[in-house]
């Protein structure tokens, strides 16, 4: 099912122009309709269901006129403008593809419900790469987004999840767009929301093919998803089928709450730097996890994979005590900022000794 959209604008070269563009990309998704004048328009949203209606600022709008299950925006000269009038607000003069996903975003809160994401890869076969680490300041975030640029580069469709409560993926890649993080976390919460229209109108996609989501934009923000919200949050990505891998950056911890996320992972991956202090804690936390396992709380250890980061010839050590997968080690380097680093680890084959 495509989404019916109607667009009023008295620029005939401009509409014309537009909507040959539009269809050419989207025409699988969107079923366009375009007018110059505004009382054949408003006949048009009943006689054709339109789902989404944009309008010129230079028309005068009687919003009582517009169908119920019609959702509103004006179509206005000025990029970046989020509102006019009181109304929800799309710039005409920027890419296709940002005014698409615009459209999917007020489509995703209309409560219609359709869901169209034309998934090409089956969400089943999505893999789901986890990055956490016991012990912190080992670079943990850096060798996840050096994960996710490394399987894009061998063609994969890729996404670099950032769940850290204060982290950010616009450390390592930048996209055009303009919703974040914020935006995914108020549509888990929301139940009017089509949550993988939602997913796919936010994302962002780096130059080296990442796919990725901005930091919100109040940092706190984070801090309202709930360790069930990322539970949902994950097997909605998956559903999309939209991605070969996500590569997941989440905050180590062996709760209950945590270990039901660690369980959707089909590689975990465990962080170290080789220093004695931070062995110590990867080789407690992995008998932790043992002793779960005697339990039968959680099946994890045998997708465990151990990696190493910031590794000094020199003061690291191999950890011996654990059974744990060795995927390989990055030795101490300096760059100027973190993507320079990312873009170096992102080249080492050892990823593939992941899978």
């Amino acid at each position: 099912m495509r989404i019916r959209v109607a667009i009023l604008d008295s620029d005939k070269v401009y509409l014309d122009r537009f909507v040959t563009a539009f269809s050419a990309k989207f025409a699988d998704k969107i079923e366009l309709y375009s007018f110059t004048e505004l009382q054949i328009a408003l006949d048009a949203l009943v006689s054709n269901r339109i789902e989404i209606f944009l309008a010129s600022e230079t028309f005068e709008i009687d919003f009582s006129t517009i169908p119920p299950k019609c959702v509103f925006a004006y179509f206005v000269d000025g990029n970046g403008i989020e509102s006019y009038n009181n109304q929800n607000a799309i710039g005409k003069f920027q890419r296709a593809d940002l005014i698409y996903k615009q459209i999917l975003s007020l489509y995703s809160e209309s409560g219609n419900g359709s869901d169209l994401s034309g998934a090409s890869i089956d969400g089943e076969n999505a893999r789901i790469i986890m990055f956490s680490s016991p012990c912190g300041g080992v670079g943990t975030s850096t060798v996840a987004a050096a994960c996710a640029q490394y399987f894009s580069s061998k063609g994969n469709n890729v996404l670099y999840l950032n769940l850290e409560p204060f982290g950010s993926s616009d450390l390592y890649f930048s996209g055009d767009g303009q919703y974040d993080m914020s935006e995914v976390i108020y549509a888990l919460k929301s139940r009017k929301t089509n949550l993988s229209m939602k997913l796919e109108s936010c994302v962002k996609k780096d130059a080296s093919g990442v796919s990725f989501y901005s930091a919100t934009s109040v940092p706190l923000d984070m801090l309202e998803l709930t360790k069930d919200d990322i539970v949902r949050l994950i097997g909605a990505l998956k559903l999309t089928g939209s991605y070969n891998y996500i590569v997941i950056d989440i905050d180590f911890g062996l709760a209950p709450e945590n270990l039901n996320i660690f369980k959707l992972a089909d590689y975990l991956v465990w962080v170290s730097d080789g220093e004695n202090s931070s062995n110590k804690k990867i080789v407690r936390a992995f008998q932790a996890l043992s002793l779960l396992e005697q339990n039968d709380k959680a099946d994890l250890i045998r997708r465990l994979n151990l990696m190493y980061n910031r590794y000094s010839s020199k003061t690291g050590k191999n950890i011996e005590d654990i059974d744990a997968k060795l995927i390989g080690g990055i030795q101490v380097f300096v760059h100027n900022d973190e993507k320079q680093v990312v873009d170096h680890i992102s080249k080492m084959s050892m990823f593939d000794n992941i899978l």
